[in-house]
């Protein structure tokens, strides 16, 4: 089932930013929820099964300059390793196409790394429809 993220969910979600790659604490993770709760732009789902956390979608609506379009980027989406190729990243996938719908947006986006062990995951995407595009850049600040 999928809901939007609650407190009681924070040491699930810390754990999957773990399974992520990005290894979290619960404190860490309540610190930025605080953040992301106080905006209207964010979105956080998680699929909950048999009353466990298992995945998770983070979504933030952004806006173009060049057009009057908006979009949702899809800024996180893991499922437990132990739950992977069962659904539940396409059932997280759907939900964050129908709230995007909803919020009237031109389009899907997001990023996935270009390691190796993303390998899996472009393939998944790619296979619900998306795009590879291969451009962008950024600078670590300190």
């Amino acid at each position: 089932m999928i809901l939007d993220a609650k407190h009681e969910d924070l040491q699930s979600l810390a754990y999957l930013m773990g399974e992520l790659g990005y290894p979290t604490t619960t404190d860490e993770m309540n610190h930025r929820m605080m953040k992301i709760n106080a905006s209207d732009d964010y979105r956080t789902l998680v699929y909950e099964q048999d009353g466990k956390v298992v995945g998770m979608t983070g979504l933030i609506r952004g806006f173009h300059y060049e057009n009057n379009n908006n979009y949702i980027r899809i800024v996180a989406l893991v499922v437990d390793s132990g739950e992977r190729r069962s659904g539940i990243g396409k059932a997280l996938l759907d939900a964050a196409e129908q709230w995007a719908k909803e919020q009237k947006a031109s389009k899907l986006v997001l990023n996935s790394g270009n390691r190796d062990d993303r390998e899996d995951a472009h393939h998944f995407y790619t296979s619900q429809g998306y795009e590879a595009k291969a451009t962008g850049f950024y600078k670590k600040l300190n």
